[in-house]
């Protein structure tokens, strides 16, 4: 079988899967470019069923970029909360910012100029600009890695994702990109579920196994950021009796929330930043 003929039936079958299982999820309502990059941040590394919960939240409390802009940190981090990895919700608000105060409040349309932002790589600038704005992007991501390895790599090993790239660029829809992508993860989510044993991904040269969350330095952040939150202020002596963790470990902890702009340390008192 020919390439030609085998990428043609490829998109047949997405095509077809997607007419009969597609799913509604609120972002994919709007074509509302904050809309679209909340809710791309959001699905970084995080479940969609997750996002679910927190997104209508998330655009009810700040549904624009100047109100986020605004908005205090501690304020995004509450509404953040649930959310995990919370240098995305950091990664938002500076996103915001700059939109507002370098961009008149309008979201370039430009992948090479997305990928300036905080928290926006290659893949996230390339599903911005398919989402937001219809334009046939060229990106992977962790469904779409998957339904092309299933379909044109099953019997190889430490692929690359440039050798996927090819294969993208090749069944793109020109004039849907929006709707072949969205039909491209929703294929791919159900390989993940029917294929959970044998995920093609394992393939990928880039895949790493995730870490264990219990018992990990980014679960003991996220309870610092908790208490601070919810409780205000609070010395390292004090948060290390709450959370009954080593000093030594939390207070290296605390010192790179501070230089990752979480916290601010006043008189051997941490807070949130304002």
């Amino acid at each position: 079988m020919q390439d030609s003929q085998k990428i043609k039936e490829f998109k047949k079958a997405i095509w077809n899967y997607y007419k009969k299982n597609k799913r509604a999820m609120p972002w994919r309502e709007t074509t509302d470019p904050y809309c679209i990059v909340v809710s791309e941040i959001m699905l970084q590394q995080t479940q969609v069923k997750r996002v679910l919960k927190k997104y209508p939240l998330f655009i009810k409390t700040f549904p624009d970029f100047q109100s986020l802009a605004k908005a205090s940190l501690s304020h995004v981090l509450k509404i953040w909360q649930g959310m995990g990895y919370n240098r995305r919700a950091i990664a938002l608000k500076k996103i915001a910012e700059k939109v507002m105060h370098e961009y008149n409040g309008v979201l370039p349309q430009a992948p090479e100029v997305l990928i300036t932002f905080p928290g926006i790589g290659k893949a996230t600038a390339g599903s911005i600009m398919a989402f937001a704005f219809n334009a046939p992007s060229i990106f992977i991501e962790t469904n779409i890695r998957r339904v092309f390895i299933h379909h044109f790599f099953a019997n190889k090993k430490n692929i690359k994702d440039e050798d996927i790239l090819e294969y993208v660029k090749d069944t793109v829809d020109k004039k849907l990109p929006r709707e072949w992508y969205l039909a491209l993860m929703d294929y791919g989510t159900h390989l993940g579920e029917i294929l959970r044993a044998k995920n093609p991904n394992t393939k990928s040269k880039v895949y790493k196994k995730q870490s264990k969350f219990e018992g990990s330095d980014r679960k003991i952040r996220g309870v610092i950021l908790r208490i601070l939150i919810n409780e205000g202020k609070k010395t390292k002596e004090e948060i290390v009796l709450q959370i009954n963790e080593d000093h030594v470990r939390v207070e290296k902890i605390l010192s790179s929330l501070v230089i990752e702009g979480f916290l601010i340390q006043n008189n051997n008192r941490y807070q949130l930043k304002p």
